[in-house]
């Protein structure tokens, strides 16, 4: 095999341990399911909605109706006659496919791996990346890497260095050492994976579709597939029993011991390598699927004169946060969510049901004049004429939310037949978003999850909203688009189940898979010997001896202590000391500190509300440096773990963004 050293160290994330525990645990409080309701805000009241609703019948269940499928096209030629062209398959002037070799070498640069075909990169910058990769993610770098070759060599021009030929130079050999152990244990590791049955990934299921399924993310997707594909299980053999069982089962993600990380939980920087990483095992798991995406480039487009419609999401927040630093999301569409979630969630047929055309265009008009004057009124606005104009936003953003480049490959997915590589894929592509369209996106699903939930007031059910909105995200004139090609029936409901998925399992979508973390810490770890070890500046040498004098963990101590640092803004600062134990969790050290300052009869720190409940700063621990950035830690986090994975990192206590609760 020639990606043997780099292989050998990626392969190392495919621990038949770490997947042991996730299989033989039972599901327990400490592990994440995904049920129907994602929205944290509204779990309560949709928990209430969901027990006192009469459960709609199992065909509509499984599969939209007729009613579903004729709003899904009926929702399609409103998209064609109202905004403005009349063809969507002849956009093509506003967008366009790269040239031969220019799709490769977007995709490299995009994985952070364009210095492979840069002459004056040195060996050391290539390897740190490719050094934490698995087999099927390297062999997806140099399949891209061969075809940008073969395209050079038809303009006549030089290859690049073939990427092998780094894992064997002098250079590389200190920094991935113990290769040939590295590559008998990661073989070990992925033979008895291997070996496991596919029921012990997934409970057993009797006849139709199954009632639970565990989603591992220990393992990287492509591998898992690899997996699947070895056993001959994906998809010819176990898809054909429930290929047109559209039922949605509970996804039940046990945790790790080093809990969830969700997106906002890491840096910028970490969510960077989060994102070039997972670019590289969703190509990877692309090409083992056998699904062809081509990305896309918007072309110059001359935005309109207005104020909310038809501005980028970027310019729109980067005006929005003059006023208010803190928002993720423009304001116009935080007011417009607020206002459909007080009065239009119960409507009966809210986003089915089409406002006024006229009304619509006047009520346009009045907000681009005046919403951000503060002189605008609800009051009187349709829910119906809002719906509407929440679909107009998102169809008349100047480039797709789902943006030019991944469109495709989100709709893509409706042709992949296991559900667990649909979530997969999305949940890769999810994170591949830029942050504004990703958070705009989580703010819509959130949303339409609340619609879903209300079902028994307003009549609209999952395939009812999904139907719907799925024309108004995956059709888009910057983007030619195959979603209204052939069978109408089979592309709607192919489309609308996209949708579907988006809305159900947004909370599990939103959440950085363990495989990836264990990547970008070995990638950071790389990092820092980099510099240790080829950097001779006195200034990097006094950093070594500075890292090498942390403290590190005593593998002869069974119940270390920790000093934590507390920087709660203005409220408290200082240390606290923290005994560890193999049970301690995140949510132990932060009561010990709510007792200890917060809540205290001598140093108490809480504010005092009119009605007399305290107010205390929502707090949460944070690990910081070392093999990672910053990391807000899952209150299920076993500490004693999170030591030994990053000794030299330290902890500190500070508030949450936004963050305050009362009690």
């Amino acid at each position: 095999m020639p990606w043997g050293r780099s292989g050998s160290a990626a392969l190392l994330l495919l621990s038949g341990r770490a997947l042991g525990r996730a299989k033989a645990r039972d599901p327990s409080p400490t592990e994440m399911s995904v049920e129907p309701w994602a929205s944290p805000q509204d779990q309560a009241a949709a928990e209430l909605a969901h027990t006192t609703r009469t459960p709609p019948s199992e065909d509509q269940e499984q599969h939209p109706d007729k009613l579903c499928l004729d709003s899904f096209w009926s929702e399609v030629e409103t998209i064609r006659q109202g905004s403005g062209y009349t063809d969507l398959d002849c956009t093509r002037r506003d967008s366009r496919q790269s040239e031969e070799g220019e799709q490769e070498e977007q995709w490299l640069a995009d994985a952070g791996l364009s210095n492979l075909i840069s002459e004056d990169s040195e060996d050391v910058d290539n390897v740190v990346l490719l050094s934490t990769l698995t087999r099927t993610q390297a062999a997806a770098v140099q399949r891209r890497l061969d075809s940008y070759t073969l395209s050079l060599r038809k303009r006549n021009k030089p290859p690049p260095r073939d990427v092998r030929d780094i894992f064997n130079s002098p250079i590389t050999q200190t920094l991935l050492p113990d290769s040939q152990h590295s590559e008998d244990l990661a073989k070990d590791s992925m033979a008895s994976v291997a070996k496991t049955p596919l029921s012990a990934m997934a409970p057993e299921h009797q006849r139709g579709a199954p009632k639970e399924e565990f989603f591992i993310t220990d393992v990287a997707y492509c591998e898992q597939a690899v997996i699947l594909l070895k056993q001959a299980k994906l998809p010819q053999n176990n898809a054909l029993c429930r290929k047109e069982d559209g039922t949605l089962p509970r996804v039940i993600c046990p945790k790790c011991r080093l809990g969830v990380t969700r997106i906002q939980d890491l840096s910028h920087s970490d969510m960077k390598k989060v994102r070039q990483l997972a670019l590289i095992d969703m190509t990877a798991l692309c090409d083992l699927l056998e699904l062809e995406v081509k990305r896309h480039k918007t072309g110059k487009r001359k935005i309109p004169e207005s104020t909310l419609f038809g501005v980028p999401l970027g310019s729109l927040l980067e005006t929005d946060q003059k006023t208010k630093p803190s928002t993720s999301i423009p304001l116009f569409l935080q007011a417009l969510l607020s206002f459909l979630e007080k009065k239009g969630v119960d409507s009966e047929g809210i986003l089915r049901v089409p406002g006024s055309q006229s009304r619509i265009k006047l009520l346009q008009q009045h907000l681009e004049t005046t919403f951000y004057s503060g002189h605008f009124s609800w009051d009187e606005v349709s829910p119906n004429d809002a719906a509407a104009l929440l679909k107009k936003f998102i169809r008349e953003l100047p480039a797709p939310l789902l943006t030019a480049e991944y469109l495709n490959t989100f709709s893509a997915v409706r042709d992949i037949t296991e559900l667990k590589q649909k979530l997969h894929m999305l949940n890769l592509l999810i994170l591949l978003l830029p942050e504004p369209n990703r958070n705009t996106l989580k703010a819509l699903l959130e949303f339409l999850s609340k619609v879903v939930s209300r079902e028994k007031r307003n009549r609209m059910n999952l395939w009812a909203v999904a139907t719907i909105m799925a024309p108004n995200l995956f059709l888009h004139k910057a983007v030619p688009s195959r979603l209204t090609e052939g069978a109408e029936k089979g592309h709607a409901e192919k489309a609308a189940d996209v949708m579907r998925l988006l809305i159900r399992y947004q909370d599990l979508l939103w959440t950085i898979p363990n495989f990836l973390m264990s990547q970008v810490r070995k990638l950071n770890e790389n990092s820092n010997r980099r510099y240790q070890f080829y950097d001779r500046r006195i200034k990097n040498l006094l950093r070594k001896i500075s890292t090498d004098s942390r403290e590190k963990p005593d593998k002869n101590s069974l119940e270390p202590r920790r000093t934590v640092k507390i920087q709660v803004g203005d409220l408290v600062s200082g240390t606290m000391e923290f005994q560890l134990n193999i049970n301690s969790r995140a949510s132990d050290l932060l009561a010990q500190f709510h007792r200890q300052f917060l809540r205290s009869p001598d140093n108490g720190k809480g504010k005092m509300r009119r009605n007399g409940s305290v107010v205390y700063p929502d707090c949460a621990l944070y690990e910081v440096g070392g093999n990672i950035g910053e990391h807000c830690l899952d209150p299920d986090t076993h500490l004693l773990d999170l030591y030994n994975s990053n000794p030299a990192g330290e902890w500190f206590i500070k508030m949450k963004p936004n963050g305050s609760r009362g009690l």
